[in-house]
Order: C-alpha cells, then structure tokens, then sequence
C-alpha cells in the first residue's frame, strides 16, 4: 500500500494494529462524555425556568435539588466516561508509538550501512523516536478532543437553535469569527510554514549532535560556539522561523481568536436588547428571560470548546509534520531480496572495472577500479585524502551498491549474496569504533552472540587486551560508559579487534584501526593484527605507510582511480606517486624539534 495516498489519520491508525478498536472505542466514549458534560448546563436552565416562573416566591420552585442531583449525576457520569475514553486512547497510543518504534527499527536493520553515514544518529534519533513521541499526544488526547467537541457542537448548535433561533445564531457568531481566525493561522500556505520549522527543528538537532562530539576540540584549541558556524547558524534559522511563525503569523489571529471567544456573551446582549421590547409587548417576558439565561450559560461553553478545538487542531499538524519525519525513516533505501542467493567458492575480494558516485556528486569517487585479492591475501589500499580509499573498502560489505561494474567475493557479485550470508564472511574495523554501554563480554559477544565466555576471553587475548580487562573493576563483566569507566581510543580499537576476531571471518576489511592509537596502543595493536589477519583476506587502508609495507599488494589509488599497483620495493623502484608518499612520509618520521630552531 502506498502510504503517500492516504490520510496522516489512516497512516496513523496502520501502525496501531489490533488496538485501532481502542481508538475507535475511545472516540467514541469521549462524544458521549462530552455530550453528558453538557447536561448539567441544561439542568441549570431548568432551575433557573423553575425560578423565574414561581418569582418572587423562590418557596414553590420545588424542582430545583432534583435538577440539581441530576446535574451532579451527569457530571460525575462525564467524568468517568471520559476518563475510560482517556485509557483507551492512550492505551491506543501507547502501542502505536511502540510499533512505530519497532517498525522502524526493523526498517533500519535492511538498509544499507552507508545510509547511517549521510544521516546522523541524533537526526535518526529524532526523527523516529521524537516522531513516535509526538504522535502519542494527537492519539491520546487531541483525537478525542476533536471527536468530542464535534459532538458538542453538533449538540449544541441543536439546542441553540431550539428556543430562539435569534440569540442561538447570535452565540455562533462568535464561533464562526473564531473558526475563521483559526484557519488562517493553521491553514492554506501557513501549513507549510510549520513543516519548515519541523525541518528547521532537525536540522538544529544534527548539527547539535555534531557540535556536541566535537566538544573536545573546542576545549583543546579555545574556540568558541561561533567556530562551529553550522551549529550556530542552525540555531538562528529555527529561532527565525519560530519567531515569525508565532510572532507575525499567529499574533493577530490568536488575538481575534481569544478575543471573541471569551466575549461571546457580548453578541447575545445587543440581540437580546432588540427581541426584550416585543417580548414585553406579547406578555413573554418572563419566556424571553428564561431562554436569555440559557444562552448566557451556554455561550461560556463555546470558548472551552474553540480552545480544545484549536489544540487538537495544533496536534494534528504536528502529528502530520512527525509522520513526515517518520516516514523519511520508513522510506530510507532497503536491500532487495536476493533471488537464487549464491555462495562465495571462497575468500577472494575482486573490483571488476568499479565505479561509484555518491548521490549528489558531480564526480565519482571510485572510476574504473579493478584489482584482485588472492584468498589468503593482504592487500592495502592507500593514496592521498579523497582518493577513494574508503569507499572502496565500503563497496566490500555493501555499504553502497557500485554505480558499474561489480565487485566479487569468493567469485559472486556481491549483489547476488545473501545479506546475512556476505555479513558472516567479512568483518571489518574501522577508525571510529562504536562501543555499547554494556559489558565488555556482550560488546565482544556482540560479533558471534552464541559464543561462550571463555571464546570471549580468547579474542579478547589474541587482540591484546589482558591489560584493559585486569585493570578494570569487575574485569571482563565491567560496563563501559557508567560510573566513571571509560576506555582510551586505543583501547576501544583493541576491543573492536577482538569483536572482530571472535567472529571469525574469513574476509577482514580494516579502515584506519590504528588512526588516534598512541604509540603503545598501536604496538598492541599491530600484535592483535596478526591474530586477526591470519590466514585470512584482509583488504586494509593506512595513512602510516610503515604499516603496509609487508602487504602482498598495494593499490595507489588518487581522484578515484587506481594508479599504481604492486609491493612496496617495487612502487619504490617505479618513482611514482607512492615514491613520492614514501618519501614525505620518511622526512615526517625523523622530522625533530632541535635547539637551533627552538632559538
């Protein structure tokens, strides 16, 4: 089903599942308790009829305490009525952020892992949770609330129209003029105005989350909010866009809005002051008073009605502007199902004439890139920033898809591998480790979760970390990120590494590991990757050539393409490019700070 055709509501109410009937329920117990919370107003006209018929005698209104009993017994009745409308809907409500929650989790785990590059986790996070959130109100409340006050004006503009329909038309006005008012802050090209803040609002919460992980830059070099001039400026556009969406859009509205709703009772008496000398006349005054107290009465009605009104209206473009936001979730690109999946003959990783352009780009990343890793084979992938490097490393596990070409594992394209099946024949290490805030046990175990401890604690040996695990308060069982536990970056790759090691692949894909390792770290580190590469097919990318210089094969590659190929003597003994990389590299080695250039 196409979701773009239908209502917000019937998107909605899809995600509810067998709690729509709730809602509905819900809905409709909400109409009913309106319409029994305004019994009691015409219970007060009777008594007020009993009144002035007996007047000046009050003694013989006999009526009065069981009108009286009656509107306590339909207000109490309107209360609990609507307090089981207010369980259900929010029973509704609550089960419906839940699988919009569990939906998009779901979602999520098919889409390819490039996508979490180009949307980051905060703008995720807001999108789906805040979305779900923001639901919750419109289900649980606002809903009703338009239901029910539905109920109420369709009641009530019956009754108006009872008695005299004069006075009744006189109360609407007010109603009609606010309605009006309404609509022009909330309607036409003033919809889309709240769509942009909402678009604003995420833009604000991605940049936050930027700045936030770069809070230690900050810190080191001095700087001030106004060098993070995205964040700042994503901080002024939301700012702009409330204040003139508040301010100049919804001032004047809003105050027409309050300013009829709350005077309603103003229209009455002019209608009233022009109906009381005929009444006089025909010897109905005591009528004409009876009937001018109901409305009197039931005019306060109309501003609690319009404000619920404008509320739920409220609720309605936010849970729009969610659904919005939770749909670029739900749209977010998914793996096809792979017909006549086939299986890798064996560890080989080949780039078959590969191109690849990011969505967006004018020019390529990857342009005809073709070379072969033998099983067994370390091949390293290195050049100068913006080479390629990376995404080439990236095409392997399916990150993205090649715009041409194709790129084999064990022999078969990798797009006629079974997702699952390419994910257990290739581990990968990247510079920015992510570790959970669990134990040290289930962040390892998180790469094979049938594994016992004891083959935890082996990955975690073989990738060098018996001094991470004796330092820490309950060992291998600690968790990380709580009560003031936390790891080095180096410290981090090594566990990533044994996450690695213990999933036992036979492909390893290793971007930057030793990026921000400090010289200890990055001996243990080097030690952990002999455990981890062997026997294996390991395709890795380094910016400290030493790094590389025993690999099988080294791509050059610069602007995309693959430049130089071959081992490090004989890139050496070409002159070319990764010559000229060895020797800068060389010169940054033993460049030293002496007392002649200090002086």
């Amino acid at each position: 089903m196409d979701k773009k055709k239908e209502s917000d509501l019937s998107v909605l109410l899809g995600y509810a599942g067998s709690y729509k009937k709730l809602t509905f329920l819900g809905l409709a117990l909400s109409a009913a308790a309106m319409i029994l919370g305004m019994l009691p107003y015409i219970c007060i006209w009777l008594v007020a009829r009993d009144l002035i018929a007996v007047a000046p005698d009050w003694t013989n209104a006999t009526s009065i305490s069981h009108y009286g009993w009656m509107a306590f017994a339909f207000a109490f009745g309107g209360i609990v009525v609507y307090f089981c409308a207010l369980m259900c809907t929010h029973l509704a409500a609550f089960r419906t952020a839940v699988n919009i929650r569990k939906q998009g989790m779901a979602h999520l785990m098919k889409t390819p892992l490039g996508f979490f590059d180009n949307n980051a986790s905060g703008l995720i996070r807001n999108r789906l949770d805040g979305g779900a959130a923001e639901t919750e109100t419109l289900l649980a409340h606002n809903l009703a609330d338009i239901v029910g006050t539905a109920a109420m004006f369709i009641s009530m503009i019956v009754l108006m129209f009872v008695f005299d329909w004069r006075m009744g038309a006189a109360c609407l006005l007010a109603a009609v003029i606010s309605v009006i008012a309404l609509f022009t802050m909330m309607g036409g090209k003033n919809a889309k105005l709240m769509a942009e803040y909402q678009a604003a609002q995420d833009h604000m919460s991605k940049a936050g989350t930027e700045y936030v992980r770069g809070i230690p830059v900050v810190k080191v070099f001095q700087q001030t909010v106004y060098s993070f001039r995205a964040f700042k400026e994503a901080i002024d556009d939301y700012s702009a866009k409330a204040e003139h969406y508040q301010g100049d859009i919804c001032r004047v509205p809003q105050a027409v809005n309050l300013t009829f709703t709350e005077g309603a009772f103003v229209f009455l008496v002019p209608v009233a002051i022009l109906i009381a000398p005929r009444a006089l006349a025909n010897g109905s005054f005591a009528e004409f008073v009876t009937d001018f107290a109901f409305y009197a009465v039931f005019s306060a009605i109309i501003s609690t009605a319009l404000a619920k009104i404008m509320f739920a209206a409220s609720g309605m473009m936010l849970a729009s502007t969610a659904l919005g936001r939770i749909d670029k979730v739900m749209s977010a690109p998914v793996f096809d199902p792979v017909e006549d999946p086939k299986e890798p003959h064996d560890n080989s990783v080949e780039f078959r004439d590969v191109s690849f352009t990011y969505e967006g780009a004018e020019l390529p990343a990857l342009d005809h890139v073709s070379f072969r890793a033998e099983p067994g084979q370390t091949i390293a992938l290195v050049g100068p920033s913006g080479g390629g490097k990376t995404t080439a490393a990236s095409l392997i596990p399916r990150f993205w898809d090649v715009s041409d070409g194709s790129v084999m594992v064990g022999g078969v394209d990798v797009r006629h591998i079974d997702h699952h099946v390419l994910m257990d024949n290739i581990a990968f290490v990247f510079q920015n480790v992510h570790l959970f805030k669990t134990s040290i046990l289930e962040n390892v175990r998180a790469a094979r979760p049938d594994a016992s401890k004891e083959e935890v604690m082996e990955a975690l040996f073989a990738a060098q970390c018996g001094d991470i695990i004796a330092n820490l308060p309950e060992g291998i069982d600690t968790v990380i990120g709580t009560e003031g536990t936390y790891l080095s970056g180096g410290e981090q790759q090594r566990i990533a590494l044994a996450r690695a090691i213990l999933k036992d692949a036979p492909i390893v894909v290793l971007d930057e590991a030793t990026a921000f390792a400090d010289p200890e770290n990055e001996s243990l580190i080097q030690r952990a990757f002999s455990s981890l590469t062997k026997d294996r097919t390991v395709i890795m990318i380094a910016h400290r050539l030493s790094t590389v210089t025993g690999a099988d094969k080294i791509i050059v590659l610069d602007e995309g393409h693959a430049v130089e190929e071959g081992t490090h003597d004989e890139l050496l003994a070409k002159g070319g490019l990764y010559a000229r990389m060895w020797e800068d590299y060389s010169k940054a080695v033993k460049w030293r700070i002496t007392s002649e250039e200090v002086a």
